[in-house]
């Protein structure tokens, strides 16, 4: 689609929300209502013409449990067994911390840091499904910015939790602030010990090729062992001067996971006879260091005039080290065992400058650089033998990959209310290099691309309560080094492989909503609609032997369409609820993928949707139970079926300091993800049945502070975008 014409495809779209604009109003003059805060019993709610957020804080499992579970729990969001987390049905988000990007929730053990990392560190949680020119256009979902707790009492003051859990789960967390007029001093550390345990039901038939004989395989896998996060954070604010700020922030996170893994793996030949029988032992180590500073400056000029400049660096140290040893039973052969010791060294910079001027009639200036750098090396060395104790090194499964990527961006957005009319418009040129180095494999890639990402958001009052928004965005998702990598690395009977012909998949982003604010009680309605290209989706093949080669393709088409619901409010005096519901549509066009009988049309109408009550029993004792039906999802050689899920959450406050909380997370084991491929040459059933049921026992203890908020500047800064 050219670009004019997508130009006018949102300008038709937006159309009858203009034609309102220019209708008679008979609600008194004022501006649109460009954010609207709800509170309830353990929920607030907040939203603005681009964004959606929620506080978390209330919700008591994240008093005791992982930003996962918190996640879990938000409309728009759905986070499976594996910690990966999808909006709207769309797996490619970008996770942010304070509107800062980080690599701790990328990777192969991205999902898991999600799961371990402490919810209790975070207040709110932002969605962003269609963000302006302002923000990065990477992840056509949107973005997920995770924003972190400020303490704001004056003096000292700061607070201890800890909890324990069943199979020895435990957690605790310590936070300190000193607040006074020029200066802010805030610090938490944080420790997580899960013990997990995840049980695979892999039943595949494959037919082969050559002598088209049909081929059954049950592999059953256990991976039992602990994850250990720890967490650290400390954050500086000084005021030089009544208009100048300087900011400075440090992280570290550490994070660890050792299960062992036992594995049976029988092939039978279509008249039931044992051709296979090669049961596996082993042991897998994950160990993840990631470190980020940060320095921020603020010079505030007039009322809403201010220019924000942040420069930050993380870096990440990965290792990841699998042991297994095949005993060949059938056919009869010595044993086999592998090594295969996987290293990341990954390090991302930015610079990022806002400006930001009032124009006249009310109008809103904002102008920006945004200069990004990731340089990540990947180094694979693989060992074969019989036993650890004679293994050597296998040159053919050993790899060295480097990847760099530089990004510049320039932004623009203007803002412009008119009576009840308001819109906001952005425009954001970004030139991507691109510097691919397979050493193993003596090829080097070098590409670069430029192209404009426009974005476009509407919000017209229809009353003091009611309000229409509108908004289009142009997104980008660019493959990931892992994606890009051609080395095929064979991991027991999986094997990947990169495609470094992968383009970007491009989305474009059409929402409409309407929002009701009334007596404490919010309703939200949004459709949207999403048009992708070149979308990138995994394909699986056979390579005999028991092996099989995830690699990626590019989609010539996808589309979806949805209906969103949200409601929040309260059901008498102590009775509060917040809940959603999801109505999806998809349709993926796979004609590309060269998959041979795979219908190259498939379309799916699915829902899901949850449901939170909180009782104030008295004013010091809270229950709250909350249900998570996650909707089936559409891929392109089957599907995943629906997940569900249920948490239970009880709070005794002793008084305003000391606070006992109880939870419990599925209680009656339901949850579990389940993968179906369905091919003329491959028919897949893949369970993971992650044990995840917990129950923690907790106190919560807040200490210090004065009445009184920290002295401000006599100016307020705008949000660092």
């Amino acid at each position: 689609m050219r670009r004019s014409a997508r130009w006018a495809a949102a300008a038709l779209a937006l159309t009858p929300l203009a034609a309102l604009a220019k209708q008679p109003s008979q609600k008194p003059a004022g501006k649109t209502v460009e954010g609207v805060t709800v509170t309830g019993q353990g929920t607030e709610f907040r939203s603005s013409i681009d964004r959606r957020s929620y506080d978390i804080s209330k919700d008591l499992q994240t008093t005791t449990g992982s930003i996962a579970d918190a996640l879990r729990n938000v409309p728009s969001l759905d986070v499976d067994v594996n910690g990966n987390v999808s909006l709207r049905g769309d797996s490619n988000v970008t996770i942010m911390i304070d509107s800062k990007p980080t690599n701790l929730f990328k990777g192969p053990a991205g999902g898991q840091t999600l799961q371990s990392f402490p919810a209790d560190q975070f207040e709110r949680v932002e969605v962003i499904t269609n963000p302006t020119a302002a923000y990065s256009p990477e992840g056509t979902a949107g973005i997920i910015n995770l924003v972190t707790k400020k303490v704001r009492k004056a003096g000292r003051s700061g607070s201890l939790r800890a909890n324990l859990g069943g199979a020895g789960r435990r957690n605790a967390s310590v936070t300190g602030a000193y607040n006074s007029a020029k200066v802010a001093l805030t610090g938490n550390l944080a420790a997580r010990h899960d013990p997990q345990h995840s049980r695979i039901e892999d039943f595949r038939q494959t037919v082969d090729t050559t002598t088209g004989e049909t081929l059954t395989s049950n592999r059953n896998l256990s991976f039992k062992g602990p994850v250990d996060l720890w967490t650290a954070r400390a954050a500086i604010d000084y005021d030089v001067g009544a208009k100048t700020r300087l900011s400075a922030e440090l992280r570290h996170n550490d994070f660890t996971y050792d299960p062992h893994t036992v594995q049976s793996f029988i092939t039978t030949d279509a008249t039931g006879a044992v051709v296979g029988d090669v049961p596996q032992t082993g042991s897998y180590h994950q160990d993840t260091d990631t470190t980020s500073g940060s320095g921020g400056f603020r010079r505030q000029f007039g009322q809403d005039h201010d220019l924000n400049v942040n420069l930050s660096q993380e870096r990440t140290l990965a290792k990841y080290d699998e042991q297994l040893t095949n005993i060949h039973l059938v056919p009869a052969a010595t044993d086999s065992f592998r090594d295969i010791l996987q290293r990341g060294a990954l390090e991302q910079t930015e610079l990022k400058a806002d400006y930001n001027r009032p124009m006249p009639n009310e109008a809103k200036l904002k102008a920006g650089y945004d200069l990004r750098i990731n340089d990540n090396r990947y180094d694979v060395v693989t060992r074969v033998g019989t036993g650890d104790a004679d293994a050597i090194p296998n040159p053919v499964q050993s790899d060295l990959f480097l990847y760099k990527q530089t990004l510049n961006a320039a932004y623009l957005t203007y803002e412009q209310p008119v009576g009840d009319f308001t819109a906001l418009a952005g425009l954001r040129y970004e030139d991507e290099r691109l510097d691919l180095d397979q050493v193993t494999m003596a090829s080097r890639l070098k590409r670069e691309e430029g192209r404009l990402y426009p974005s476009l958001h509407l919000a017209y009052r229809l009353s003091e309560a009611q309000q229409l928004t509108a908004s289009y965005s142009e997104r980008v998702q660019r493959p990931s080094p892992e994606d890009l990598n051609p080395f095929v690395l064979v991991e027991s009977t999986v094997a990947s492989q990169g495609n470094p012909n992968l383009e970007p998949q491009i989305t474009h982003s059409f929402e409409a909503a309407w929002q009701l604010k009334e007596n404490g009680t919010y309703y939200l309605a949004t459709l949207f609609y999403r048009l992708n290209d070149h979308g990138v989706t995994t394909v699986v093949s056979d390579l005999g032997h028991g092996i099989f080669l995830n690699t990626k393709e590019n989609l010539s088409r996808s589309r979806n369409a949805g209906l969103e619901l949200v409601a929040n409010g309260k059901l008498g005096k102590t009775l509060s609820y917040n809940a959603s519901v999801n109505l999806y549509w998809a349709e993926i066009e796979s004609q590309n993928l060269g998959l041979a009988g795979v219908n190259p049309r498939r379309s799916d109408l699915a829902g899901g949707g949850r449901a939170s009550l909180n009782w104030q029993a008295t004013p010091n004792d809270l229950f709250q139970v909350t249900g998570i039906a996650n909707p089936k999802r559409l891929i392109p050689q089957g599907f995943y079926e629906p997940m569900f899920l249920v948490f239970l959450g009880y709070q005794h406050k002793f008084s305003d300091s000391l606070s006992l909380v109880v939870t419990a997370q599925d209680p009656f084991g339901i949850y579990r993800f389940r993968e179906v491929l369905d091919t003329p040459l491959l028919h897949e059933h893949f369970t993971n049945r992650a044990r995840i049921q917990a129950a923690f026992v907790g106190f919560t203890w807040n200490f210090g502070g004065g009445a009184k908020k920290r002295a401000e500047p006599a100016f307020e800064f705008s949000a660092p975008q």
